[in-house]
């Protein structure tokens, strides 16, 4: 088959949109997923304003609103005693929108595929090797080359773990979510909802599906799961997926042929919604310095002005997902910030405008 020019581990948003804007550039563009798609994913399925512009540079944004999917209209916070704020959200073409990742992960992966990339589904990376070109090896013995290699494999990158970069992780939290039936009269809502063990996430994917997430620690989901339970009327044998860590130390995103994009290289709280933007993006960013380098820019050029961008994506958002960690490992301190809110819904409304700005 030959060397790619670039092999990207992980079909996800991140590696499915380097891989489409990669293809576009012309490049022979490599795709090993561990999974076969279509299939779900751990996660809030809500679709940041700020993806649509790179939506619309992969030519998929009518294609995302054509999928089942919910417009979603306003966010209610509710503190552990049951006080409720409710913020607006944007309208129109660009607003909120929740969709499944099983739809929303396939359709970007075929069309990278479309545009020309090769896609190996449930193809697993077992080794590395790099001297001029890197060699990938897979269970089942098959080897790959590529001149250069992206990690978008989530949280718990491979690429970053046989290259020892993968950070240790902080185990302190975990992530249920399960889709289970729409209550009735829940509204286009997302619901952020405090509790004593923890933090929900819920919101419509469709008109008959509800994504519910739970994020507690160790000694306290099961009691999580048991309030969820009981909340919304679910059996015991519910199918639940789970994740952790839901947060990590940074992977450098750019190395000497190697690079590092969506959750591979940084994990961000899943309380505001803006992992699929960041992964969108920083596969683009990383597609763009790729083809720049093939076609004969200085490298070291490339990579810095790839480093420089993608601390531009997070600068001015990151400070309110920390906050927001802050928030969600102390309930009581999100609970409070309800209460001030029910006294002053301004400060509410800045963070929620800020996350859900629409980038260029």
């Amino acid at each position: 088959m030959g060397a790619f020019d670039v092999a990207i581990v992980g079909g996800g948003p991140a590696g499915s949109s380097c891989a489409a804007f990669c293809a576009l550039a012309g490049l022979r563009t490599l795709v090993l997923e561990r999974e076969n798609f279509p299939r779900e994913k751990v996660c809030g399925d809500c679709l940041n304003p700020s993806c649509w512009p790179v939506l619309e540079r992969l030519g998929v944004a009518q294609l995302v609103r054509d999928l089942p999917h919910s417009r979603l209209a306003a966010v209610e916070f509710i503190a552990i005693e049951g006080h409720k704020v409710i913020v607006d959200l944007p309208t129109g073409s660009d607003c909120e929108l929740s969709v499944k990742r099983s739809l929303f992960d396939d359709l970007l992966l075929k069309r990278a595929r479309d545009l020309g990339a090769h896609v190996r589904e449930g193809t697993t990376v077992t080794a590395l090797a790099h001297s001029r070109n890197w060699k990938i090896e897979t269970r089942g013995s098959e080897n790959f080359f590529a001149r250069t290699l992206v990690g978008a494999d989530g949280r718990n990158s491979t690429v970053a773990r046989l290259w020892n970069l993968l950070p240790r992780p902080a185990r302190e939290r975990v992530a249920l979510q399960a889709h289970i039936p729409l209550p009735r009269h829940f509204d286009k809502r997302v619901v952020l909802q405090f509790l004593r063990e923890g933090y929900s996430g819920q919101a419509p994917v469709n008109e008959t599906e509800l994504n519910l997430c739970l994020v507690g620690t160790p000694p306290t989901i099961s009691r999580l799961r048991q309030w969820a339970e009981r909340h919304f009327e679910i059996t015991a044998d519910q199918l639940w997926r789970t994740i952790t860590p839901l947060t990590r130390s940074p992977v450098p995103c750019a190395h000497d042929g190697l690079f590092f994009i969506g959750d591979a290289a940084r994990v961000v709280e899943p309380f505001t919604g803006e992992g699929i933007y960041y992964a969108l993006r920083s596969g683009e960013l990383a597609a763009k310095a790729i083809t720049e380098i093939n076609r004969g820019k200085d490298r070291q050029s490339a990579l810095r002005e790839f480093t420089r961008a993608c601390a531009q994506m997070y600068r001015g958002r990151l400070w309110i997902n920390r906050l927001a960690r802050a928030a969600v490992l102390s309930p009581r301190m999100g609970s409070f910030f309800v209460h001030a809110a029910e006294i002053n819904p301004s400060i509410l409304k800045f963070l929620t405008a800020k996350i859900v700005s629409r980038e260029l």
